[in-house]
């Protein structure tokens, strides 16, 4: 959780309103990054942890909600409950809850607060008040049983890790349904991993080294065991660290850019990957994305991690077309390509309410399309590295094995293929390939 000096910087039945409201958004089809953009920065980091948590308990809070009441509430009042029962639930975790008589009246104060729940305050006091005798039993008596998956997987999505991961699906979707750790990258440019880690010491935040995934040796990666905002990392806005999964570090260690090499990043934003390889070697970097909102994202990194300059150049493009292209061929090229998503999560676990079965063969053909195009924008002798956030196998090897069929020229090199999520890193997928000839 949250330390409750940020959860308390708004007013927690103000929040449960507002979370509530923003489940209500994702549930009707809407990202809840883009949600959570919206709102302003004292209500971000409170709003964020409440609708994070009901999200990853929704399974669990439901099971409570129907119990007490067998015929579904409207929906505002369903989001409501699942955002405080959340609390309850959390509570019960990791001993950092709030008090069983503070979420009831708050969440009955929230009901006050917008006009669709408003009727609906002796039913959400009268059900929170016998899920915390569950939750929180007296003395002695049994502990409600926690269901061993409390995060909600659609049908197709555990039919597709049960048939691909038989032995380890249900793990798998237990370790997504938990909270990430805060893991970090630091900008070598800047201070090596050691002195950073002192850094971190002398503000009395502890941190661990991670020192490799999947076989691949990371410099950069520390992993914060207790998450704090960013702006509480020493020289964060100097560009000293960056905030990033050491699964996604292991691409630009993988692709290993040399100075003076010309590199595409094919799906830019927001930029950490962009970021690393420039930390990496002074390379001549191409930096192309598509939507024109997530440009700014990308030079707002660059620019604080003091990596702007004229040897790097960001522009809007589809990478599956040549438009943008001025016919000149890359040394290596780095392809992260639009995926579901469905590796990391436990980042952003919005992303199973979100995502729908007929989006992966859509995504295939994006995935195709692009590898296809980029594969004729790369030098002979050059690297394509190909790269998903993705656990499903449709969007990993499959497409690797699809490419190197469809691409004479095209010779795999070693890397990890599927990473699957642990406590330590996301779900990706990596396959790299160089070019025999044009």
């Amino acid at each position: 959780m949250t330390d409750h000096k940020t959860l308390r910087s708004l007013p927690l039945s103000e929040a449960i309103t507002i979370s509530a409201q923003a489940v209500g958004e994702v549930m009707s089809g809407r990202s809840l990054t883009e949600v959570l953009d919206q709102l302003e920065p004292h209500e971000r980091p409170i709003v964020q942890s409440l609708t994070f948590d009901a999200l990853r308990k929704w399974v669990r809070s439901h099971e409570l909600i129907k119990q007490f009441i067998p015929k579904p509430p409207p929906v505002e009042v369903d989001h409501l409950l699942s955002v405080a029962i959340a609390l309850f639930l959390q509570g019960t975790s990791d001993g950092k809850g709030y008090a069983a008589h503070t979420i009831v009246d708050q969440a009955v104060q929230a009901c006050e607060q917008y006009d669709k729940t408003l009727y609906a305050k002796g039913l959400v006091n009268a059900v929170l008040r016998k899920v915390s005798l569950i939750v929180n039993p007296p003395e002695g008596e049994v502990r409600y049983p926690p269901d061993p998956i409390p995060m909600f997987f659609p049908p197709w999505w555990r039919a597709n890790l049960k048939r691909n991961y038989p032995k380890s699906w249900q793990g798998l979707q237990i370790a997504q349904a938990q909270r990430a750790p805060l893991i970090v990258r630091v900008n070598t440019r800047q201070y090596t991993r050691d002195q950073y880690q002192e850094l971190l010491n002398d503000a009395n935040i502890a941190a661990t080294p991670i020192e490799e995934v999947a076989g691949v040796k990371l410099n950069s990666a520390l992993l914060l065991r207790d998450p704090v905002p960013v702006i509480d990392l020493p020289g964060f806005y100097s560009g000293a660290v960056s905030v990033q999964d050491s699964g996604a570090q292991v691409a630009a260690t993988l692709l290993n850019p040399q100075p003076g090499e010309k590199i595409l990043d094919a799906c830019a934003a927001p930029g950490g990957k962009t970021a690393h390889l420039l930390e990496l070697a002074d390379c001549e970097m191409l930096a192309l994305e598509l939507d024109g909102g997530r440009l700014g994202k990308i030079t707002g990194n660059l620019d604080r991690l003091r990596l702007s300059s004229e040897h790097v150049r960001v522009v809007r493009g589809d990478a599956s077309k040549a438009a943008w292209w001025d016919g000149q061929l890359f040394d290596k090229i780095l392809l992260d390509a639009p995926c579901s998503a469905s590796g990391i999560v436990s980042r952003h676990p919005d992303i199973p309410f979100l995502r729908r079965e007929a989006d992966i063969r859509t995504l295939q053909h994006k995935q195709r399309e692009i590898m296809a195009q980029a594969w004729k924008m790369l030098k002979p002798e050059g690297l394509l590295l190909y790269v998903t956030c993705s656990v499903f196998p449709e969007e990993g090897e499959d497409q690797a094995q699809w490419f190197a069929t469809e691409h004479a020229n095209a010779v795999r090199l070693s890397s990890p293929g599927q990473i699957l999520p642990t406590e330590a890193n996301d779900g990706f997928y990596y396959a790299l390939f160089k070019k025999n000839g044009s």
